[in-house]
């Protein structure tokens, strides 16, 4: 196999011309080509403050498509390119690469990315294998070259990289954006109002789509369709005339509960083309911003709020005060899911009912509605793919089910142990020897973290000197940031609790079940012990809304957030349990670490 070939060259019209008639293969062959704004000869470390931009296309003429961007006031002030030819490739191969190549690259962060998101291809085609191997020898080229400045593990661990808009959508999550386009664009057309749901368990990519679809319409609005595009791209029949003037001015915001989780995609917004960070927003940012707005893309629906005790006082007056303003009165029937309401002509809801982890989260019933509104109205997408956990959907379903938190079931149903082959699914007998099996896995491929319930208190708030967690003769403590956790520099000594980690991914999550949950052997079932469990907010009752969490309500959020925390892990996950009982049950449906 002949080796593929990067010629470099000066981004003018003149290096072009005279670059053009050296090989045939410039312009009658396909090929993909790299154009940046940042002459160098060696490797550099880029800052926020100086970010340059950078733009990847394929081409059966690589020639003559140079001549178009010349013509594009988008792209005037680029001055490198950078043409990957080789003889083996097709036109299935570049787009693959250049697929590649854009995503590693929004992964990097060192550029500003000026692709369009038109749908990148996650194609099968001849000998895939083979190519994605050429892929890494590209890579390793243009990062000797100073266009990359990270390792591909070091950019494939990265929030950029898992929560960027340039991602290859399964089949699908492409159906549902397609589906999502079509009656968003029927609807404005119409001038009627709409709800959409995206529905899916842990890892089926809803935080993925949102993203997606945000920096997808701003594109169609943004983009002439005078504009050459690839009528190959996934979604390049809506880069049309008539659907940019639909969203012309339409004002869209994206709305992330967690904080933790909305610092991040805020990091990715900043160095992505289109998006701002300002449009990443709480409920309450919502509920007092001054105008209404067009659309509003809610991740994490399950996670809003309905009116309860909140951790401050000033959120307390905020609840009241945006109720007020949005509906005469203080009526502590309205949640946060009817401010998105009364703010939004149009609203996109993406949530998983079984991942609501405290009492002032919204109750199940009205997701329950909301999930039949949806569906009445053919405005219901499902996510079934599993795009996290390798070992599938079936091991979701799996823990879902040993955990007693699959719905309408039991305990357990199948009533034996199942094995997730080229998953590393263990229990361990000692913290720990889970610590340091953690630890090695973090050494190994990175981002590796140990997780646990909310069963603990978190001393080290207030005594950074203090150990929170004390277990089998091992003291660990709590996370010490709720912002970027596991990229944190001390997060692999600490432990994450379900508030830092729900969302995010990790190839290796070891799980330690506290004394919070527990098994009663007599009534053959799993059960919570209350005074075992620390997160105040977690089992509070609600006075204002007169409801009282029994042992019950507290057992389901409990076993969500442990169902959350067992389905982090990408590569493998490993489980010690503090309660006797309940590790002698699970033993029958966890391997057993040797």
């Amino acid at each position: 196999m002949t080796p593929f070939e990067i010629a470099r060259l000066d981004f003018t019209p003149e290096a072009v011309g005279r670059w053009a008639p050296l090989d045939h293969r410039n312009s009658n062959w396909p090929v993909v080509y790299v154009l940046d704004d940042a002459k160098r000869s060696t490797p550099r470390v880029m800052t926020i403050e100086r970010l340059h931009d950078i733009y990847v296309g394929e081409s059966l003429n690589a020639a003559a498509r140079m001549r178009q961007h010349f013509a594009s006031p988008e792209k005037q002030h680029l001055n490198t390119i950078r043409v990957i030819v080789d003889d083996t490739f097709n036109k299935s191969v570049c787009l693959d690469l250049e697929s590649y190549l854009i995503r590693m690259l929004a992964g990097d962060g060192s550029y500003r990315v000026l692709n369009r998101n038109d749908g990148i291809t996650e194609a099968d085609y001849f000998d895939r294998d083979r190519y994605r191997e050429t892929f890494r020898e590209v890579f390793e080229q243009l990062r000797r070259d100073g266009v990359f400045t990270r390792s591909i593990p070091e950019i494939e661990n990265s929030d950029l990289f898992k929560l960027s808009p340039f991602k290859a959508l399964s089949q699908d999550q492409a159906v549902a954006v397609e589906g999502i386009l079509e009656g968003l664009f029927e609807d404005l057309e119409s001038g009627a109002t709409s709800t959409i749901v995206v529905q899916g368990e842990p890892g089926t990519g809803k935080t993925v789509v949102a993203i997606y679809m945000l920096k997808l319409l701003v594109d169609i609005a943004t983009t002439s369709p005078a504009e050459d595009l690839d009528s190959d791209s996934l979604f390049s029949e809506f880069f049309v005339e008539g659907y940019g003037e639909l969203l012309a001015d339409l004002r869209i915001g994206l709305v992330v509960p967690q904080q933790s989780l909305r610092e991040s995609i805020k990091k990715v917004f900043r160095k992505t083309p289109g998006l701002r960070p300002n449009m990443v927003m709480t409920a309450f940012d919502v509920g007092f911003a001054d105008q209404n707005f067009d659309l509003l893309i809610v991740d994490e629906s399950h996670r809003l709020n309905q009116r309860a005790n909140q951790p401050s006082g000033v959120q307390n007056k905020n609840f009241r005060i945006i109720t007020e303003k949005l509906f005469g009165s203080d009526d502590t029937t309205k949640t946060q899911l009817d401010w998105i309401r009364a703010k939004s002509k149009h609203q996109i809801f993406l949530l998983d009912a079984a991942q609501s982890v405290r009492p002032a989260d919204l109750p199940a019933e009205l997701l329950d509605e909301l999930v039949r509104e949806a569906r009445a109205a053919n405005r219901h997408y499902p996510l079934a793919s599993q795009m996290r956990v390798q070992a599938g959907s079936d091991y979701v379903a799996y823990v879902r089910r040993i955990l007693g938190t699959a719905p309408n079931t039991g305990l357990p149903e199948p009533a034996r142990p199942e094995a997730f082959e080229g998953y590393d699914f263990r229990m361990f007998d000692s913290v720990a020897e889970m610590r340091d099996e953690i630890r090695q896995r973090d050494a190994e491929a990175g981002l590796s973290r140990l997780l646990a319930g909310y069963a603990w208190e978190w001393k080290t708030k207030n005594d950074k000197t203090a150990y929170d967690i004390e277990v089998d003769g091992s003291r660990l403590r709590w996370n010490s940031t709720q912002t970027d956790w596991i990229a944190s520099p001390k997060s692999v000594d600490e432990v994450g609790s379900i508030h830092t980690i729900q969302g995010y991914d990790l190839n290796y999550a070891g799980v330690i079940i506290g004394p919070d949950l527990r098994y009663d052997a007599r009534a053959g079932r799993v059960v919570v012990d209350r005074g075992s469990y620390f997160d105040k907010k977690g089992k509070e009752n609600n006075p204002v809304l007169g409801k009282t969490y029994t042992d019950d309500d507290l057992l389901r959020f409990v076993r969500n957030i442990y169902t959350v925390l067992l389905t982090r892990g990408i590569r493998g996950t490993y489980v010690y349990v503090c309660d006797p009982a309940l590790r002698a049950y699970l033993r029958d449906f966890i391997p057993r670490s040797k």
